[in-house]
């Protein structure tokens, strides 16, 4: 059983249908038991970090996604989803986030002439730490993803880091630990590339 962790913040309906594809049995739900009961979790997005934080300590999710990840379950990250992973976000000036993987969520800097928030189609290349999960199996390095965001992550650690993505900057678009796996980009609205993604967690 996968589980779509619905916190009030994204459009939740669209990730489910993607994994519909390739698994039966996708629920989507804001129950900490159910999230305790799946075999993956998925943790979606969009929105404001502080926001997001409070909505899954309200609803007392906080401590089973980590004990979840603890206990090696599969877990994938969608864009804020893959933000609240990180230690602190400088959205507001300071948030703590889950701490799972250590580093700094931060604003893109718009006086470059960059639009932000950065949206649309870019690319991505894999670090040579992509050798060692199977998630971007059948994915074409410098493959094209879907991207809508103003925040990017800065992990500390590089060796955490399976894809970058330059937009001004070279950020990182895609992390790899153990049993988790999370991306900037919605592999969800990224066409073939993306589900293929999706396929590979799915049935991992």
């Amino acid at each position: 059983m996968i589980i779509i962790i619905d916190y009030g913040m994204g459009n939740l309906r669209s990730v489910q249908k993607a994994f519909e594809k390739f698994c039966p049995d996708v629920i989507v739900s804001s129950s900490s038991k159910h999230v305790l009961k799946a075999d993956k979790i998925v943790l979606p997005g969009v929105g404001a970090f502080r926001n997001a934080m409070a909505e899954l300590d309200k609803r007392g999710l906080v401590d089973p996604i980590k004990k979840s990840i603890e206990k090696g379950k599969p877990f994938l990250g969608v864009c804020l989803g893959l933000q609240l992973l990180f230690s602190e976000s400088s959205e507001g000036g300071s948030e703590k986030g889950l701490d799972i993987i250590k580093g700094r969520v931060l604003k893109f800097d718009d006086k470059n002439g960059l639009k932000v928030p950065h949206m649309g189609w870019n690319l991505i290349r894999n670090t040579q730490y992509a050798q060692r999960t199977t998630i971007l199996d059948g994915v074409n390095d410098s493959s094209y993803m879907y991207f809508v965001h103003s925040y990017y992550v800065q992990p500390e650690e590089r060796e955490v880091i399976l894809c970058e993505t330059d937009y001004g900057i070279i950020f990182t678009s895609g992390i790899h630990r153990d049993n988790i796996y999370a991306f900037q980009f919605h592999p969800e609205k990224s066409q073939a590339a993306g589900l293929r993604i999706i396929e590979n967690f799915a049935r991992s």
